[in-house]
């Protein structure tokens, strides 16, 4: 019933990590919820599992922060991409992972080029600004007076938890975040495609996967 691992949800992948007892160790693969009870998936790589032990769980930290870099960089995209096409944009999905985030969002053509570099030289410019991020819990009337931005569809309860970027945005948000957006280190867009009339696709990198695709991209020119 608790557990320090993220359970996949809301175009979040879930933690990976090890959970460690007397004379046993288990590699968790996977987590998800199913109601009030968080199921960790994998497999048993050392003795024998037993219950009422205590144990260790140990959520792989280094990838955990690669997803709370994707995770704050799409609430970035989200405001940028309004900011930069118009408020007629809104997020239609998201997937978050370790190696690269992707969005979805309504809007009726193509961006060109110039787009896609203002939308990646804004959001760089947020990780620059070095804005603290918090996560708060509050009443859902407080957060809709605050302006925070809800996902349409989405059923909420009377209290939300709220990712506030400061003097920025604010969105409803049950996902891992950074502290700071300097802590996202770099932000690059991989593509901009069309899914469906009126639904564009967003595949971007942050932190050291940008890096790595930048040095790609130098000795490809080299």
């Amino acid at each position: 019933d608790k557990t320090p691992f993220y359970a996949e949800a809301g175009g979040q992948v879930s933690d990976t990590g090890k959970i460690i007892g007397r004379n046993f160790e288990f590699e968790v693969t996977d987590v998800k919820k199913q109601g009030d009870v968080i199921l960790h998936i994998g497999k048993t790589t050392k003795g024998k599992l037993t219950l009422e032990q205590n144990v260790k769980a140990i959520v792989d930290i280094d990838r955990r922060r690669s997803i709370m870099r994707n995770h704050t960089a799409t609430h970035l995209l989200h405001r940028v991409l309004r900011e930069t096409l118009g408020e007629h944009v809104h997020q239609a999905g998201s997937m978050v992972a370790p190696d690269r985030l992707r969005f979805d969002f309504t809007h009726f053509k193509a961006m060109d080029e110039a787009e896609v570099e203002k939308v990646e030289h804004l959001i760089n410019q947020r990780i620059w600004e070095n804005r603290s991020v918090r996560c708060v819990q509050v009443a859902f009337e407080d957060a809709k007076k605050m302006g925070a931005m809800a996902l349409f569809g989405e059923k909420y309860g009377d209290v939300v938890r709220m990712v506030d970027v400061e003097g920025y945005y604010r969105e409803l948000c049950g996902g891992t975040h950074v502290d700071a957006t300097g802590e996202i280190g770099l932000f690059k867009i991989l593509s901009e495609t069309g899914i469906a009339a009126g639904m564009r696709r967003i595949e971007a990198v942050t932190g050291e996967y940008a890096y790595q695709l930048v040095n790609r991209q130098k000795e490809i020119l080299g």
